[in-house]
């Protein structure tokens, strides 16, 4: 990288709409792995909702590095007050600091908030960028006197430079849906086949179970999907959370920013039943990448495995049918291996003031990520396919 870093910029924003959008979205394009979650109109949403601020406990500290004018590096950062929305779990952690006598809250966080999905998380126009990035938010993290700073689901060029300035690292697990490369499945029914029997038989039995209950599903994508759809999906999304007794992240707000900014991004599942809408599912699109990546979901009216349906068979049926290359399935759930998504090993980076805190973690990440490596490997062993078509992580 030409330049000193005494010719850099560096500046904090409390407000995405701070930067600029092309500069941002353009960096993000030249990225190893962008993702639709990190464009700027979907940060900018995210706040301009009122899903993900202040009063909510995600105060937006956005960092940008500019050289010459230009924007080289980049950064959703948040100061966080609790580790709600974050898919990483580090409340054994908070709860530890608590016990001392010390102060885990608030912590640094780079991600996007309330989503689980691997990609890049620091824009930088080289590795000297991004190095400069981090280095700026353990800058911020000393100065505030923050306990720590956390770098959640980075993709490979960012946990590196994460490990070379000395971060900790964890390991995760999701599951994810790959077609084949040399010859991609031509139907939900020529993927199936690759699945051992008693796998097959059993998807077979649940999606009969759904058409005999007289379920039938219309998907819509992009402008096609009317104010009133997003209207009965985000009913659908409440009820999901009401039935767990929890609050809803986003608002409906941000869901018309969406269909306002992204709406090429979106498709919408509603299923039908004797005439009225039943159940909807949501899922994110990334058209030029081929992937494919499950959010939301919800019913007005229990069906027998109408969440599989929804949730897997209709999105792996569109997403076969129209030559992508894979779909996410969200964070956790084994469940969703015996339907033919398989373990992808996920990571996070994390850095702790405290040196005794920071050693213990340490070792502690160590033998965790042992223990997920295991279990990947035992997952592996039990892959839903037949020897001859098994796909590993």
């Amino acid at each position: 990288m030409s330049g000193s870093p005494d010719d850099y910029v560096v500046r904090v924003h409390d407000d995405p709409r701070d930067i600029s959008a092309e500069a941002w979205n353009g960096l993000l394009a030249t990225q190893a792995q962008p993702t639709p979650f990190m464009r700027h109109q979907y940060l900018d949403a995210l706040q301009a909702s009122g899903s993900a601020i202040d009063s909510s406990g995600w105060q937006a500290q956005f960092l940008s590095i500019e050289r010459d004018g230009q924007l080289i590096a980049a950064c959703p950062l948040y100061v966080k007050s609790h580790s709600y929305g974050e898919y990483v779990f580090d409340w054994a952690w908070a709860d530890a600091y608590q016990r001392h006598g010390l102060r885990y809250y608030p912590k640094l966080l780079i991600a996007v908030p309330f989503t689980p999905v691997p990609g890049t998380r620091l824009l930088a126009a080289d590795d000297g960028a991004r190095a400069a990035l981090l280095a700026g938010i353990s800058q911020l993290a000393r100065q505030a006197k923050m306990s720590s700073a956390h770098l959640l689901f980075p993709c490979p060029d960012d946990l590196a430079q994460a490990e070379t300035q000395g971060w900790l690292l964890r390991r995760g697990v999701q599951f994810h849906w790959h077609n084949r490369p040399e010859q991609p499945y031509g139907s939900l029914e020529d993927f199936l086949t690759t699945l051992q029997r008693e796998k097959r038989k059993k998807i077979l039995q649940e999606r009969r179970y759904v058409r005999e209950a007289g379920v039938t599903f219309e998907v819509f994508e992009g402008a096609q999907i009317s104010p009133e759809q997003w209207d009965f999906f985000y009913h659908c999304y409440t009820l999901t959370y009401a039935a767990h007794r929890s609050t809803p992240y986003l608002t409906r707000e941000f869901f018309r920013l969406m269909a306002e900014t992204m709406a090429a991004n979106w498709l919408m599942f509603i299923a039908r039943r004797e005439g009225r809408s039943v159940a909807a599912s949501l899922v994110c699109i990334d058209r030029e990448r081929g992937h494919a990546y499950g959010r939301y979901w919800g019913c007005i009216e229990e069906v027998r495995c109408l969440h599989f349906e929804a949730c897997y068979y209709q999105p792996l049926q569109w997403v076969i049918e129209n030559g992508f290359d894979s779909f996410e399935g969200g964070a956790q759930g084994e469940r969703k291996m015996s339907r033919g998504l398989m373990p992808v090993r996920t990571y996070s980076a994390h850095q702790l003031s405290h040196p005794g805190f920071a050693e213990a973690i340490d070792d502690y990440l160590k033998q965790e990520g042992q223990a997920i490596e295991q279990y990947v490997n035992e997952l592996n062993e039990r892959s839903p396919f037949r020897p001859d078509t098994s796909l590993t992580a």
